[in-house]
């Protein structure tokens, strides 16, 4: 344009009466002449240069300087004039009138959805005076004096006029289905959504066989509703009546992904709706459903073998019906392409699948099985999230989720979301539960398409989904639909919703279902009877009451999913020597012309001849390094993400080096010459519930692979704590979901202070039941590296998630690093015994139980070079408790008579309430425990009280105990706490 602008003033700065022969010049030339919205544009920045020159370029003022007045007067056409050799004069027309009708047609495109009927319940949203002609200085007369053209795009194609232009553009914009795409930055992406919308690609009406399908598939969902809530009246369905659309809107995206090549569904939804979809959508038979609601379980025969022992820690205990998930091998109508679907389980924490099903889908996408970072394959899985209108904006998980949709370690290619919006939330209004018009105006913070739509118009909800497929397909990027319905019945089935909105509900209970509508509009169309209507119903209940009676009188045949064992195996985890030092030299070994900064380049250089030094030892970190490797040459693919997992929160780990040069990367484990598998490591987000939530589904969907996250200090794992009690602990147990994902907790106290010193150790050992947690606390870098080996070696026999409390000040502590012989020889120990008494072990009378840091600490203190009748035995694994470990070393010591739990943690935190009834039972004797006492706090906050309380429980390991008082033992064989007393805030005091 500011070309065009140049062009302009020239023809203008020419001799009086030539200005018309300078433009059609201009109409000769590459350029564009002044129409339409263009001479509405240069009008507009005309009147802002006349009323403040300031507010515009200084090109523009540049120009208008030079013109003037003048360009009031310049004749403005509506096309460029055919020239066929000749020049014509443009044909005068009013400027303001085009300004007008272009501002009107780009007002409609952007705010025409604030006037879109996409309420079943008719209530109106808010419109918006930009809408109207008259604000735009314009009326429908003059709209019809001006061409089309001026309202532009597919929509003005045809057009008689400006006016039948802009009658279309409303229908499309102001119909039953709102576009709010205006947020998006990309033009590119801008310009093909409004294409597709205005051109209707995707809106085709549908066949009259099609329409009849989709009368027969509401008949389906609507049918299965009315005889559960008849049947089996006041039980929880969470009844998907109001927005049961949904159903055929996902066989819609299901076609559409199997046409686009899409080999896997994976959907994650709450619990509206969620038993319709798991039996017509996943295809789960009615008679599972109905079992479920008449309370039948598959009985077990009993063998009567007094051999044959229950293994308590092989418990199902499953969960409430509209929790859980299912598989579908699905084939549509004589397709050649089939689609496995798979339907998340998730509790009743509403959003938190969201993340769970896309690091399943990734999981897919990712292709592992050669070194180097993991390809992905976009088309292998598509992610499809089913969300709450009250749930979407109000859970942090959402957005979390969301703003992983374009990180190189989380992107799937483009998520289909869905709100499933019944306008309340269980009792509480829209204006009560969000702070913004629509649910769903979180997703424009992230430029995603947002479509509303009215759930009564199964035609529009299905053209949406065609255009949300289509959209990524083209961009690989999330779409969301906002389908705007009702809930014919309250939050649950028992519950009365017009207790909290009467007058909503007295709407709802007068509204026709969306079943009814469509038939209605198909009877209009005379392309269905009344009676083929009827007899769609009457088929519908009868096939529902038939499985009722099937299951009732014992003839159905349920299939129920089988809880596999596991298989336990001890696995080979040392590594030749020879192979330890090709590992060191390739990991160490920079590729020609990359260089490091100084500082780490010194660091690097000391270690890659650790192995050649008479007293080197392998630290934490080069141990983790030596472990990956390892793994990944025995063909098992890595995955670790956490934030600053590449270079690790402590300085440590360098997995990823950075020339200071170049800006460019070297990932030294993704070069491994005899790496069989893929290693990927992330920086993941600034967030805890949605990267573990996606690990977590990763870990599941992949069960073949070692998948880490490291939480930047073990306290950030609070911020999963709902992935991590719903899912990562209980997931074996209630839905059989096998999870394997390791947890890295940096966990010690050093004086940090409250929020960088505890994992939560004592939460994670509150979850361990039923051996469904590894919990471990290692204090040597061989420990580390044997058992992350161990971790993955049994993946395919035994999986289980690893939480794993791993060090702080430990990772460069030479009294944590290990020899190279403990790497090529042995493997991870649960339990390890004092090496300093082990030829003195009949003058033990105190045996001291500790885990993690403060077993170095001990080792380390003075007291222990003169006190051997100590034992500081090191209980590395916690859970599952290490019976048979734990009693071959009380077996070593005959004249032991003081048995010790000594932690760093506060009393009520860390391993002592797990470890102290368990001791207690295995030996019968009273366990004493030393530590901090009982605190709200996990530590303290000062470096100074800190040391003195550190120092005072380590020396306390070594001292006589003070006779016990009154409150500080338990009789009858229990623990008891001697030294409590004296720990209890007496250095605070002193200090003060």
């Amino acid at each position: 344009l500011l070309q065009l602008l140049a062009a302009t003033s020239m023809c203008l700065a020419m001799k009086p009466g030539s200005a018309s022969d300078g433009l059609d010049r201009i109409f000769m030339s590459d350029l564009r002449a002044f129409y339409g919205p263009n001479a509405g544009y240069v009008q507009e920045l005309y009147e802002r240069y006349t009323a403040d020159p300031s507010s515009v370029s200084a090109d523009d003022r540049a120009y208008f300087d030079q013109v003037g007045a003048d360009l009031l007067t310049i004749p403005v056409t509506s096309k460029p004039a055919a020239t066929n050799g000749k020049s014509a004069a443009p044909a005068s027309a009013d400027v303001r009138a085009i300004v007008g009708a272009a501002s009107l047609a780009q007002a409609v495109r952007e705010y025409g959805h604030l006037r879109a009927g996409i309420d079943p319940l008719g209530t109106p949203l808010p419109g918006a005076p930009e809408l109207d002609a008259a604000f735009h200085g314009i009326n429908e007369a003059a709209l019809a004096s001006l061409p089309a053209e001026v309202v532009g795009g597919p929509a003005a194609e045809g057009a008689a006029n400006a006016a039948v232009a802009m009658e279309h553009l409303r229908e499309i914009y102001s119909g039953p289905v709102g576009y709010d795409f205006d947020h998006i930055q990309v033009a590119a992406e801008r310009l093909w959504l409004q294409t597709a919308v205005e051109s209707g690609e995707f809106s085709a009406p549908l066949e009259t066989a099609t329409r009849r399908a989709l009368l027969r598939r509401l008949t389906q969902v609507e049918s299965f509703e009315k005889f559960l809530h008849q049947t089996y009246l006041g039980q929880k369905r969470f009844s998907i009546e109001g927005n049961d659309v949904v159903v055929p809107m996902l066989d819609e995206i299901v076609h559409s992904a199997a046409g686009t090549g899409t080999r896997e569904v994976v959907i994650g939804m709450a619990h509206r709706g969620r038993l319709n979809v798991l039996t017509h959508v996943l295809g789960k038979p009615y008679a599972a459903i109905i079992s479920a609601f008449e309370g039948k379980k598959k009985t077990k025969a009993v063998s009567g073998d007094p051999s044959d022992q229950h293994d308590p820690s092989e418990d199902f205990s499953g969960d409430v019906k509209y929790h859980l998930g299912a598989r579908l091998l699905r084939g549509e109508h004589g397709m050649a392409v089939e689609v496995p679907m798979v339907l998340a389980p998730n509790p009743s924490h509403l959003e938190q699948v969201n993340p769970v099903i896309e690091g399943m889908v990734r999981a897919s996408q990712d292709i592992c099985d050669k070194a180097g970072d993991p390809e992905r394959d976009g088309r292998a899985s598509v992610a499809i999230a089913i969300h709450g209108d009250a749930a979407f904006p109000g859970q942090g998980v959402v957005a979390e989720t969301l703003n992983m949709a374009g990180l190189r370690g989380y992107t799937t290619g483009g998520t289909i979301h869905i709100i499933v919006n019944n306008q309340v939330g269980f009792t509480t209004d829209p204006r009560d539960s969000r702070s913004t018009l629509y649910a769903s105006d979180l997703a424009k913070g992230f430029e995603i398409p947002v479509i509303h739509v009215n759930a009564d118009d199964p035609e529009a909800c299905l053209a949406v989904c065609r255009l949300a497929m289509a959209y990524r397909s083209e961009f690989g990027k999330d779409f969301l639909i906002d389908l705007v319905g009702y809930r014919r019945w309250g939050h649950n089935e028992g519950d009365e919703p017009l207790f909290t909105q009467p007058r909503l509900y007295e709407k709802i209970n007068a509204h026709p279902t969306v079943r009814a509508v469509w038939a209605e509009r198909l009877l209009a169309s005379g392309e269905i009877t009344q009676d083929e209507v009827d007899e769609l119903v009457r088929e519908a209940m009868d096939r529902l009451a038939g499985v009722r009676r099937s299951v009732t009188d014992g003839t159905a045949e349920i299939e129920e999913e089988e809880h596999a064992p596991s298989q336990r195996r001890e696995v080979d985890t040392a590594i030749s020597e020879e192979q330890i030092r090709r590992f060191h030299h390739d990991i160490h070994t920079l590729p020609a012309g990359f260089e490091l900064t100084p500082k780490l380049a010194r660091q690097w250089e000391r270690r890659a001849t650790l192995l050649d030094s008479a007293d080197g030892k392998v630290d934490w970190a080069l141990a983790e390094s030596y472990a990956f490797a390892g793994i990944i040459s025995d063909g098992i693919p890595v995955r670790l993400s956490g934030q600053d997992a590449e270079r690790g929160t402590f300085s440590q780990r360098h997995l990823v080096l950075h020339d200071p040069n170049t800006d460019t990367t070297w990932t030294p484990l993704q070069s491994l010459p005899e790496a069989k598998a893929s290693f990927a490591v992330y920086n993941s987000p600034l967030s805890e519930a949605a990267v573990v939530g996606f690990e977590y589904g990763y870990s599941v969907a992949a069960p073949g692979r070692l998948v880490l996250w490291e939480g930047q200090f073990g306290d950030f794992a609070n911020g999963a704590q709902i992935m991590i009690d719903q899912f990562i602990a209980a997931a074996r147990s209630k839905w059989m979901q096998l999870p394997s994902l390791v947890m890295l907790l940096p966990h010690g106290y050093e004086g940090q202070g409250p929020e960088h010193s505890s994992g939560r150790l004592e939460r994670f050992l509150q979850l361990s039941a039923q051996d469904n947690l590894r919990v471990a606390n290692c204090t040597s870098a061989a420990q580390y590296f044997h058992l992350l080996r161990r971790q993955a070696l049994r993946l395919d026999v035994d999986p289980r998630p690893l939480i794993l409390m791993t060090p702080k000040s430990l990772l460069r502590n030479p009294l944590a690093s290990s020899d190279l012989a403990e790497f090529t020889q042995g493997t991870f120990m649960p339990v390890l015994d004092d090496p300093f008494v082990a030829e003195s072990r009949e003058k033990v009378t105190r045996i001291v139980f500790c885990s993690g840091k403060v077993a170095i600490d001990l080792v380390a203190s003075k007291s222990r070079e003169t006190a051997n009748n100590v034992a500081i035995v090191r209980v590395e694994q916690l859970a599952p408790f290490q019976n048979t470990a734990i009693r071959a070393v009380l077996n070593a010591y005959p004249n032991a008579t003081e048995l010790v739990w000594l932690q760093e943690e506060p009393k009520n935190m860390g391993a002592w309430s797990f470890m102290e009834p368990r001791l207690r039972e295995l030996t019968g004797s009273q366990i004493t425990y030393l530590g901090r006492p009982e605190r709200a706090s996990p530590a303290e906050g000062a470096l100074y009280i800190h040391n003195d309380e550190q120092a005072r429980i380590v020396e306390s390991a070594f001292s006589a105990f003070p006779k016990p008082s009154g409150n500080g033992s338990r009789t009858n064989g229990k623990s008891t706490s001697p030294a409590e007393p004296a720990l209890t805030g007496t250095g605070r005091r002193r200090k003060q």
